[in-house]
């Protein structure tokens, strides 16, 4: 018998359905937290401040489906997105594609367990401040490095 390869193998990011280009998110939450840019060099730096909609135990957006509403500047990501966007994770599966690049072993769709993001230690669960909580000015001294972005 043989064993189909991999939806995200075969079928081009712009051909996957809803539910093919949802699963490809890992829930790593890096993609929500709130980043800096340095005038100067071009450089993006995260920290640990996740957006207002972003539930931090779960790793997911608390409305997820009326986030553009709430936060105008959420960004969605398509896959022409994931072409162009220098800013999204490393470890992003939209953005791996993108590049012609494998899923790491940790990802859910591969591992079939969507714990191992965690234990792996590539996901934000648990480790953020919403922004709602920190002015702006404290942003530079919530600069982290987060594992598979250096």
């Amino acid at each position: 018998m043989d064993i189909a390869p991999p939806f995200w193998t075969t079928i081009p990011l712009d051909a996957m359905n809803d539910e093919q280009w949802e699963s490809l998110c890992d829930g790593c939450g890096k993609c929500c937290l709130i980043r800096l840019e340095d005038e100067d060099t071009g450089d993006i730096y995260l920290t640990d401040v996740a957006c207002k909609l972003f539930d931090g135990a779960t790793c997911r957006c608390m409305d997820y489906p009326n986030r553009k509403a709430k936060v105008p500047d959420c960004v969605k990501v398509t896959p022409e997105a994931a072409r162009e966007l220098s800013w999204l994770p490393k470890t992003c599966a939209y953005r791996l594609l993108a590049e012609g690049k494998p899923l790491f072993d940790w990802h859910p769709l591969i591992s079939g367990d969507p714990e191992t993001v965690k234990t792996a230690g590539m996901s934000v669960c648990d480790q953020t401040i919403s922004e709602l909580k920190v002015k702006v000015r404290n942003l530079p001294r919530r600069i982290r490095a987060w594992p598979g972005e250096a």
